[in-house]
């Protein structure tokens, strides 16, 4: 039923009248290295090398009183430190389509909004790379929310969405219960009320700083535990091909399980921290198309 509130959303969308068309589309891309060599080194220390690298793709549609925003980031990284085996570092997949239309105030948006994560390969529990505890699609998210958007200014966004859907995909059923679903269950379903804002702008000469924030109450069970996902990158830009980027990331999900070092095993806020030198390419391309 909301898939086909969402098609028909889109529908009356595009039956507006206005005839030019607007789209800004382009990447950004990095791959960074960093490596540490000891010989004989009296302080002490291991060996290390290691990779990251990061994709954002985007095209964003305007006609009239209607606009269509669609990204998706991607990133991986690889880490080997000493005589252990290569270890994954960094891993994302995260695709977002927002369809908004302009009905009541230049700055609010009627809004759909569309979003899926999961990442591309295995995670282990290290030190033990024997228990795998995720993979691609265990877990993924897959979340489709209506509700308003508003944008104060052109690189902020704040959406409120109290009619949304969201389903755990955990593809693996040994990672079942790890993620919040029964014992051999694949699929969870939730409905609840999203709250998202994002931002991206130069805030200084060569400085750019991009933030996203992530929250979901679920009404049919327990409510008062929302979920959070916040993310915000700090870029300083040397000249076209080099930058040098700060990343953090915090996650809370109550159905998340996870196990400390002293074996216990309940929800815990989740904190990822990067820190790279490298590489860096963007294209931006903004075409007009009018009809006759």
């Amino acid at each position: 039923m909301i898939f086909a509130a969402a098609m028909i959303s889109a529908v009356s969308f595009a039956q507006t009248p206005d005839t030019t068309k607007m789209w800004t589309k382009g990447f950004k891309s990095s791959l960074t290295f960093n490596q540490v060599s000891l010989t004989n080194w009296a302080a002490g220390g291991e060996n290390s090398l290691g990779a990251n690298s990061f994709l954002n793709l985007f095209a964003n549609l305007k006609q009239g009183k209607t606009t269509w925003d669609n990204s998706l980031d991607m990133a991986y990284g690889m880490v080997k430190i000493g005589d252990a085996n290569v270890r994954k570092s960094d891993d994302k997949i995260d695709l977002v389509s927002k369809l908004g239309h302009n009905v009541i105030h230049k700055n609010l948006f009627l809004s759909a909004n569309l979003n899926f994560k999961t990442q591309f390969a295995e995670g282990y529990n290290y030190p033990n790379d024997s228990v795998i505890i995720s993979n691609f699609m265990a877990p993924a998210y897959l979340m489709l929310g209506f509700g308003m958007e508003y944008k104060p200014y052109p690189f902020m966004s704040i959406s409120f969405l109290p009619l949304t859907g969201r389903l755990t995909i955990v593809n693996d059923t040994s990672l079942s219960t790890v993620y919040g679903l029964d014992p051999g269950d694949k699929i969870k379903p939730e409905f609840g009320a999203a709250f998202k804002v994002t931002f991206e702008k130069d805030i200084f000469t060569n400085v750019n700083f991009k933030s996203k924030l992530d929250m979901f109450s679920n009404y049919m069970d327990r409510p008062q535990n929302i979920d959070i996902n916040w993310e915000a990158m700090l870029i300083l830009k040397v000249n076209k091909f080099l930058s040098t980027y700060i990343g953090v990331q915090t996650i809370y999900d109550h159905d998340i399980q996870i196990m400390d070092k002293e074996g216990k095993t309940g929800p815990r806020t989740q904190f990822k921290q990067t820190f790279g030198v490298g590489l860096t390419y963007s294209v931006k391309n903004v075409q007009a198309t009018v009809k006759q």
